[in-house]
């Protein structure tokens, strides 16, 4: 991280600041007391400064208790970045925007010097996070940018001022806040509004854009070829074989342009957890665990690629309910259904009180319904075969990761 003086972090963040009494400035911001290292500032969120003793053990220069935490890390996140010279990249959109920054991360990697978001870093306490890992040199910095209501966006762009913008697609979710898709397109435009003029927004071709100031890209559905088990999109070759990484490829790769960067040969992306990841099952089966979100678009690609890689195994669909779709839940939760005998799926198992609604919109599919994960870890010797190709994906709250992790400590 770009070191911030103690005296300045004062001025910044007003709260409770205490130093170790060796230390003049921080070179490290966490929120998590385990994760300090020597020189870091510990920002006590919530429940944190039961935890600020232990922080200075760790080795911390020093510990704050905010008295707003959000806007105390939004300063800081802003102060590093008003310093830097690197090139920020904010990436969001309905699906995808996670996989969209592994993707541009790995591709920038080879030629500048990167920094990107942890995992599922972006909101109002991963996005500051994520740009105080920025150092002098640093040349790229991929931020992910999430919304679940209006404005929250635009409040992550104040201080993070990305000069290229990156909407990965639209699609219903977050409809209890934004009620329509009309209500996303608003959400996501709050980063389109963000860019500096000569800044550069790579949207899908249909997002309306009322900016004559910026250069818009538009990312249209890539040539695709499919050779074992990697992926060649725009002359680039990738590690993954499922078809909606592709799109989120393109934009990735629309995105590198932007910044002037050349495009590898080949590239192999450690994408982040819970995301489509494999694990060979007994008997020959496979195991896709994508369980870390779900929408009615994620979940009908999801469906598709389980049929794709089932190649004549029996299809077992372990699904979720699909959170904050609002006054719409039951019947998307209905059509994913219909989406799931569509696919072939030969067995499923729903989990959770809007799950009921895929087995009303399965029909003859074989199916059953229980009210949680712990239930459904009950069912799964009875589920699952050998050989079988199993899907888990849900939304977050869910937390299906549980199904998987036990699927997967099969090995026999």
């Amino acid at each position: 991280m770009i070191p911030l003086a103690l005296d300045e972090i004062e001025r910044l963040a007003p709260g409770r600041l205490e130093r170790a009494s060796w230390a003049a400035e921080v070179t490290g911001v966490q929120v998590d007391s385990r994760r300090i290292a020597e020189g870091d500032l510990f920002v006590a969120v919530g429940a944190g400064a039961d935890f600020c003793k232990h922080a200075f053990a760790r080795g911390a220069a020093a510990t704050l208790v905010p008295n707003d935490a959000f806007a105390a890390l939004a300063a800081l996140g802003g102060a590093v970045r008003d310093k830097s010279t690197a090139r920020v990249v904010g990436i969001t959109g309905s699906m995808g925007k996670t996989s969209t920054k592994d993707l541009l991360a790995a591709l920038c990697a080879p030629s500048a010097k990167t920094i990107a978001a942890e995992a599922s870093f972006n909101n109002e306490i991963g996005v500051p996070l994520t740009l105080c890992r920025v150092e002098h040199d640093t040349e790229i910095c991929v931020l992910e940018l999430s919304m679940r209501g209006f404005g929250q966006i635009a409040e992550l762009c104040a201080f993070a001022k990305p000069e290229i913008g990156v909407i990965t697609n639209v699609g219903p979710v977050h409809l209890e806040l934004v009620d329509s898709l009309d209500g996303v397109i608003r959400a996501k435009s709050e980063l389109v509004a963000a860019l500096p003029p000569g800044g550069t927004a790579i949207l899908p071709e249909d997002f309306p854009v009322e900016r004559d100031d910026i250069e818009v890209i538009r990312v249209a559905s890539p040539d695709v070829v499919v050779e074992g088990e990697r992926t060649t999109v725009g002359a680039v070759s990738f590690n993954f074989t499922a078809s909606h990484q592709a799109a989120n490829a393109a934009a990735a790769l629309a995105a590198l342009d932007a910044l002037g960067l050349p495009r590898p040969d080949r590239v192999d992306v450690d994408f982040s957890r819970w995301r489509g990841e494999e694990h060979e099952l007994p008997g020959g089966g496979l195991l896709i665990n994508d369980a870390y979100n779900a929408n009615p678009v994620s979940m009908r690609a999801a469906l598709q690629y389980l049929a794709a890689r089932s190649e004549g195994r029996r299809r077992v669909a372990i699904l979720g309910d699909m959170a904050e779709l609002g006054r719409t839940a039951p019947d998307y939760h209905r059509e994913v259904g219909e989406a799931a005998a569509a696919a072939g799926v030969d067995e499923l198992l729903a989990v959770g009180e809007l799950a009921r609604g895929y087995v009303e919109g399965a029909g003859s599919v074989p199916a059953r319904s229980v009210r949680n994960v712990h239930e459904a870890l009950r069912e799964l010797d009875a589920l699952v075969r050998p050989g079988d190709v199993v899907l888990v994906k849900g939304s977050r709250a869910m937390g299906l990761e549980a199904v998987a992790e036990a699927l997967a400590a099969v090995t026999h």
